[in-house]
């Protein structure tokens, strides 16, 4: 197993060595763990979020791990902010060979309790529009380098669940999307990765917006019983370095896509038991 572990490793480290590589929603969950991830490798990092002191906090410890990350803050949500975050970029590294589309929020109310409707939009801006921003202001720079485009979506990108509605809304607007651009930069050599994960540990699930669009506070997840954001990651690196075209991270994820089409009542009922198990 440790000579396999180091075959994998020296692969990983053949692809992504001295790639530039940009991070949304770095500072925590599983951006914050593909950084970490990533640091390892002879690649050069750019860091992004709105907190700070928390890209600071993730930008020491990339800093003893041999990294000298890129930290900007920027508010991925607003055009002029991603047109800002590809040209601090260029300015540092000169290149970009790899955008990974991390950043997203969620929700967690039945649609029919939902008292304020602006959390459809908070959430589409999030999950999709600020992914379509930042994606349309490198393409030009991926282009050049036949770079990598790679999207953070979910499971819930691929089928209905209960009290997520409008976080499945934008990742099914998501996984559209990236689909279609992947048809549309076929010629360009620019690949396109999504990535669906299913539950994992994560600040998202604390910050979901309610029925009245404040944070919950608190995880409705068993976090015990769901994949680490560390675990994520490390699943996510061989899917990128070999700019494969989509990574479901677990095996009911797998099965679902194919059940869905032929027992999609099942599939009802299991995303109907997986919420409210919190697993």
């Amino acid at each position: 197993m440790a000579h396999f572990n180091q075959i994998l490793n020296d692969e990983l480290a053949s692809k992504f060595s001295d790639k530039v590589i940009i991070i949304t929603g770095a500072s925590e969950g599983i951006g914050r763990a593909l950084a970490i991830a990533l640091a390892s490798f002879d690649c050069q990092l750019v860091i992004t979020a709105r907190n700070l002191e928390r890209l600071n906090s993730l930008a020491a410890e990339l800093t003893l791990l041999g990294q000298s990350p890129l930290v900007h803050v920027a508010d991925v949500t607003q055009q002029e902010q991603c047109s800002g975050l590809i040209q601090a970029c260029m300015s540092h590294f000169g290149r970009l060979d790899i955008l990974i589309n991390n950043a997203g929020m969620t929700m967690w109310s039945r649609f029919d309790e939902l008292e304020d409707l602006s959390v459809l939009s908070q959430i589409m801006q999030v999950n999709y529009l600020a992914s379509a921003y930042l994606t349309h202001a490198a393409i030009p720079h991926l282009k050049l380098s036949q770079g990598q485009i790679v999207a953070v979506a979910s499971l819930a990108g691929m089928t209905g669940v209960p009290t997520r509605s409008g976080y499945a809304a934008s990742k099914h607007a998501m996984i559209g999307f990236f689909d279609s651009l992947r048809i549309e930069l076929t010629d360009d050599k620019v690949a396109v990765t999504l990535i669906c994960p299913d539950f994992v540990v994560s600040q998202i699930h604390k910050r979901a917006l309610d029925e009245h669009g404040k944070p919950l506070g608190d995880t409705p997840m068993q976090e015990s019983k769901i994949m680490t954001a560390e675990e994520c990651a490390q699943m996510m690196l061989p899917a990128i370095a070999k700019r494969q075209r989509m990574l479901i991270t677990s095996f009911r994820g797998r099965i679902g896509r194919w059940f869905k089409v032929i027992a999609p009542s099942l599939i009802d009922k299991i995303a109907r038991r997986a919420i409210a198990s919190g697993r």
